[in-house]
């Protein structure tokens, strides 16, 4: 009797491992989508589209389009996930049986670039919030801490930047607060692509770092707070009402970076909205008009995107509004020394390359939060020191 070699029980091991990591993207994309109630409803928007009337009106057209594809990309994915993997399955399957370990092995190197794809393509078929098309806002605040703060202020900046590039998006500086020494004190960014609020909004909330500061003579460690506000662009179709008597409207004078961006005038604009504390703020034209106009869209979208949060909340129960930049509020932790980490602490998701994460590289920290959002799964996290 030929007993059944090592590699082959690894290899039945890793061949389910791979099956259940696809699996189990599949189903939390089936769970989002709520995959009966999709199929009916691509059958509709299948129906609509080919009707000629349809492009009577043009934005109500252009929503169903988009509502059309958004749905069957999502879907087609899952069927042709689905279908690849049980062409690899069998394709392992009939190598152990024949003991072909070359056949074996290529159906395993297809499986495991098939669990690839659908950690992949899960995120995008995630993405199926009202908003999460859209172009999106990115602002950042310095917590107390003067420079140091200011200092991390700028280093999530210059992340955000670099993963919006990768992505192939555009970003534009809205606003920017040079910091007293160092840094900044605020930034507001403008960044324009497919799904670009989808896959930032999850960013929103407190940012730890805990490094030997490079502003201490005494070389100690110092740890440092920056919150991040996300919100999507939004149209003009989406009516919010704003009293003006809410708003507190001021000018100033722009700084910019290195002395970029400068203006003589006070043509900066930053609106303060008095019942909810939201504050707004553009310098990005040399027209005080134009920078208005820009802070009132800031601040629409700003309400729109607490609106649809307290919409999420209510559903699942909960509303609780981001407070003190400080101690027990943070999403992420990103300590540089004595050891290196980053943890999020919502999902758990780790990496032990925090000059990669703040370079941009932080797609595993938003897929696990974005499978958060529909899981409503909560992880009991402990921060690192």
């Amino acid at each position: 009797e030929i007993m059944p070699s090592l590699v082959g029980s690894e290899m039945c091991i890793r061949d389910r491992a791979h099956i259940d990591r696809i699996e189990a993207a599949l189903a939390l994309v089936r769970r989002s989508l709520d995959w009966e109630h999709a199929l009916r409803r691509l059958d509709e928007l299948e129906a609509r589209v080919q009707d000629p009337d349809l492009w009577n009106d043009p934005k109500k057209a252009q929503a169903i389009s988009r509502e059309h594809k958004l749905l069957k990309d999502a879907i087609g994915t899952v069927n042709e996930i689905s279908s690849e993997m049980s062409d690899a399955t069998e394709f392992v399957e009939m190598g152990e049986a024949e003991g072909d370990d070359d056949v074996v092995a290529e159906g395993l190197a297809s499986l495991a670039a098939l669990a690839k794809r659908a950690d992949r393509d899960k995120v995008n078929a995630l993405l199926s919030g009202e908003a999460d098309g859209y172009d999106t806002y990115l602002q950042i605040n310095a917590g107390a801490g003067g420079t140091e703060s200011q200092d991390w202020a700028e280093m999530l900046m210059r992340m955000y930047v670099r993963w919006a590039e990768r992505r192939g998006f555009k970003v534009d500086t809205v606003e920017y607060a040079a910091g007293e020494q160092a840094g900044i004190k605020s930034a507001t960014l403008q960044i324009r692509g497919e799904n670009a609020y989808g896959y930032a909004k999850t960013e929103s909330g407190v940012h730890r770092l805990v490094r030997i500061s490079p502003y201490d003579s005494s070389a100690r460690r110092h740890t440092s707070f920056s919150s991040v506000w996300v919100y999507p662009v939004i149209d003009d179709d989406i009516d919010i009402d704003i009293n003006e008597g809410d708003l507190k409207i001021d000018t100033y004078r722009a700084s910019g970076a290195g002395g970029q961006h400068v203006n003589t005038t006070d043509s900066a604009v930053r609106i303060t909205h008095k019942p909810t504390g939201i504050v707004v703020a553009s310098q990005n034209d040399r027209s005080q008009h134009k920078n208005r106009a820009t802070a009132m869209n800031m601040l629409k979208a700003r309400m729109y995107e607490r609106e649809m949060a307290e919409r999420e909340a209510a559903a699942a129960g909960e509303y609780q509004e981001k407070t003190e930049i400080g101690w027990g509020h943070q999403i992420r932790s990103y300590v540089l020394q004595p050891y290196q980490m980053v943890k999020d602490l919502r999902t758990g998701t780790t990496s032990t390359a925090p000059g990669d994460v703040l370079d941009g590289e932080i797609d595993d920290f938003i897929a696990a939060a974005l499978a958060q959002r529909v899981t409503g799964e909560t992880v009991d996290v402990e921060d690192v020191e």
